[in-house]
């Protein structure tokens, strides 16, 4: 009673905290509430803010058609694939899956010879959806790559992995700011059940 609770200090993996989220009780939880991210969160059964920020990060138009396949790995029912044997150094913390735009940068920098301006530049154009602009940066990109010795027909499928990805995907470090807040309030739901739903209640009135 009267316990003061400093979020900044929660101790990490907490499995009551990984339990409400696998079992989808997750009202009140940041980023979680929606019916469609709640059925996700319970098949990941996450184990870590990891596997949280990354649920975070493709819950998004374009990147969510990736859901399905990200868990299925995690879980080892489907074998980890590659677009390119290369890429598996940049894939490999996302079970193959490109889930963060800086996952894109360095993928467009790996195989296109970009510069990380030159990727960033490539990223805002696939933000924009400019037709044109898109057209020149796809002609780049694979233009690069295969100048690299990338096959063509590889380079065209990297590239149509990557631009929904370049367009509205989450860059990882705000995936891990917005996945620890939905550790802590799973956390703070989990450990302080009553207090947590009263602040909830009281906040949602209002």
């Amino acid at each position: 009673l009267g316990e003061r609770v400093d979020y900044r200090s929660l101790p990490d993996g907490d499995a009551k905290a990984f339990e409400v989220l696998a079992k989808g009780e997750t009202f009140g939880v940041f980023q979680m509430e929606s019916a469609g991210m709640k059925r996700y969160v319970q098949e990941l059964r996450p184990e870590s803010i990891t596997d949280v920020a990354a649920m975070v990060a493709l819950y998004r138009p374009g990147p969510m058609e990736h859901i399905p396949r990200f868990i299925r790995s995690k879980h080892g029912e489907e074998p980890i694939t590659y677009p390119h044997a290369d890429s598996a150094e940049i894939l490999d913390e996302t079970y193959g899956v490109i889930v963060y735009q800086d996952q894109v940068l360095k993928i467009a920098q790996k195989f296109a010879g970009y510069t990380l301006g030159q990727a960033d530049i490539m990223r805002k154009a696939m933000g924009k959806k400019i037709a044109a602009e898109l057209r020149i940066q796809r002609d780049k990109f694979i233009d690069g790559a295969v100048a690299n010795d990338v096959e063509r027909r590889t380079a065209e499928e990297i590239y149509s992995l990557i631009e929904p990805f370049g367009g509205y995907g989450f860059n990882k470090a705000h995936a891990f700011f917005y996945g620890t807040i939905a550790y802590w309030t799973a956390y703070l739901k989990a450990n302080f059940p009553v207090e947590f739903m009263a602040s909830v209640l009281i906040t949602n009135s209002g």
